[in-house]
């Protein structure tokens, strides 16, 4: 009788035993699905914080006037980088089909800028503090006096030649000069840099495609 007792005390310390391991390995399972979960909630929190503020920024370049800018930050050397457009609103943005639209419209615009030999090398502009400026457009020379208007970002450049409005915008890694179609398609001409009617409908054509919009060059 008593061996039997004690093989069934046994048991009963196996069953327990295995019993306890059972719940410690739940236990431990539990805390690691919990620690995985937390740190996937992390990981989608920055990301998602990433891509905001990748958005943020997005919408900042493609509005004008979002991200003011002041006189002094338009002071200095700016080299031609891309060709750049904005739309005057977060709605005509909208319209258009968000930052997508304005990034198409920007690879629409390169050929077009190509063909006019606009580049790096030979497309740069100088802002003074003295409120004097010097460019060149596809090589072509210009120069005179320019003022700003920060509540609006519009810049209107003054030389013997024209007198000709456009808007300065904040990038990223730069400004951007940016006009309307006609305002752009004036100073191509004056700088004998347009070619045949082609190139001016490129131009034309993007402007009635899409309301508020502006086109000009992205400067570093």
């Amino acid at each position: 009788m008593k061996k039997n007792m004690m093989i069934w005390a046994a048991a009963a310390m196996m069953m327990a035993s295995c019993g306890s391991i059972a719940l410690n390995q739940d236990a431990t399972s539990t805390v690691t699905n919990n620690a995985t979960t937390a740190a996937t909630n992390v990981l989608g929190s920055v990301m998602q914080a990433a891509t905001n503020r990748q958005a943020l920024s997005n919408m900042f370049q493609s509005v004008l006037g979002l991200d003011k800018m002041t006189e002094k930050s338009i002071v200095g050397t700016w080299k031609y980088s891309s060709p750049g457009c904005a739309f005057t609103s977060q709605q005509l943005l909208a319209q258009a089909g968000g930052e997508i639209a304005a990034q198409q419209i920007k690879e629409k615009m390169l050929p077009t800028f190509t063909k006019l030999g606009v580049k790096a090398s030979n497309t740069t502009i100088t802002f003074n503090e003295d409120k004097t400026f010097a460019a060149q457009i596809a090589g072509k020379k210009l120069s005179g006096t320019y003022t700003f208007e920060p509540s609006t970002g519009k810049v209107v450049l003054s030389t013997l030649l024209l007198n000709v409005t456009c808007y300065a915008k904040k990038n990223a890694d730069g400004i951007g000069l940016l006009f309307e179609s006609t305002k752009l398609l004036t100073l191509f001409q004056t700088m004998s840099a347009l070619s045949g009617n082609k190139t001016m409908n490129t131009i034309s054509d993007l402007s009635k495609n899409y309301d508020g919009l502006r086109m000009g060059f992205d400067f570093k």
